[in-house]
C-alpha cells in the first residue's frame, strides 16, 4: 500500500501528462484546459495524502494556492492579477518550507533578483504593474529554487528539480507574452509552458512525502 499511492499518482499523471501534450501538438485548443486542470488538482489530493502520512504539511496548501493560481489564469483565462499574486503566495510558503528543512534566508539574493527582474522590465519599456508584479514573483521562484538546490537530502533534491523545471516553465510563459519570440518558435514555447509545469507540480507533491517513503521509493 505504501509504494501503491505514489505509484498510482504518477501513473495517473503521466496519462494526463500524454493526453494533453498530444491534445497540445494537434492544436486542440481550449479543449486541454479540463485535463491539465485535472492534473493540477490531483498533485493537491496526494500532498494532502502525504501530509495525512506525515509529510511536509506546507506543499498542500501550496498547491491548494496553486490551483486558485491555475483557476484564474488558466480555466477562466482572467484576473491575471489574481493569479500572480496567488503562484507568489506559492513561492512565500516553499520559502518557509526551505527555511524550515535548513536552507539559509537569501535575503540579499531575493532582494537583487527583485531588483534586477524590476530593471529589466523597465529597460525592455514593459513595466506594467501586472509585469512588475510577475517579475516579483519569478525572482522568488528563482530564489527558491537555487535554495532548494543548496539543501541535502532526497525530499529536497526532488522539490529542487520540480522547482527548476517550474522555472522553466514560466521562462516559456515569459517569452509566449513578450512579443520578443519569432512566430517559428511561438509555437514550441507555447507548448513547453505545459510540459514543464505538469512534472514540476508532481515532483514537488511527491517531495511532500515522509523521508522514510521517498527513501523506499528511490530504492
Amino acid at each position: 500500500m505504501r509504494r501503491a499511492v505514489p505509484i498510482g499518482f504518477a501513473t495517473a499523471e503521466a496519462a494526463l501528462y500524454a493526453a494533453f501534450l498530444a491534445m497540445d501538438v494537434t492544436d486542440a485548443g481550449p479543449s486541454t484546459v479540463p485535463v491539465k486542470y485535472a492534473g493540477i488538482l490531483l498533485c493537491v489530493l496526494f500532498a494532502l495524502y502525504a501530509a495525512a502520512r506525515g509529510g511536509d504539511r506546507l506543499v498542500c496548501p501550496a498547491l491548494v494556492l496553486t490551483a486558485a493560481a491555475d483557476w484564474f489564469l488558466l480555466v477562466r483565462n482572467d484576473h491575471y492579477a489574481v493569479g500572480v499574486a496567488l503562484f507568489l503566495c506559492v513561492q512565500t510558503a516553499y520559502y518557509l518550507r526551505l527555511r524550515r528543512l535548513g536552507a539559509g534566508s537569501g535575503w540579499f539574493l531575493r532582494a537583487a533578483l527583485a531588483l534586477l527582474a524590476g530593471a529589466g522590465l523597465y529597460v525592455l519599456h514593459m513595466a506594467s504593474p501586472l509585469n512588475l508584479l510577475a517579475g516579483l514573483y519569478f525572482s522568488q521562484l528563482v530564489s527558491n529554487t537555487l535554495l532548494a538546490w543548496s539543501v541535502k537530502g532526497r525530499r529536497l533534491t526532488l522539490f529542487a528539480l520540480g522547482l527548476t523545471l517550474f522555472v522553466g516553465c514560466d521562462v516559456c510563459v515569459g517569452l509566449a507574452n513578450s512579443g520578443l519570440v519569432p512566430p517559428g518558435a511561438l509555437r514550441f514555447v507555447s507548448i513547453g509552458m505545459w510540459l514543464f509545469y505538469l512534472p514540476s507540480q508532481v515532483l514537488i507533491s511527491l517531495s511532500a512525502l515522509p523521508d522514510r517513503e521517498v527513501s523506499h521509493e528511490n530504492k
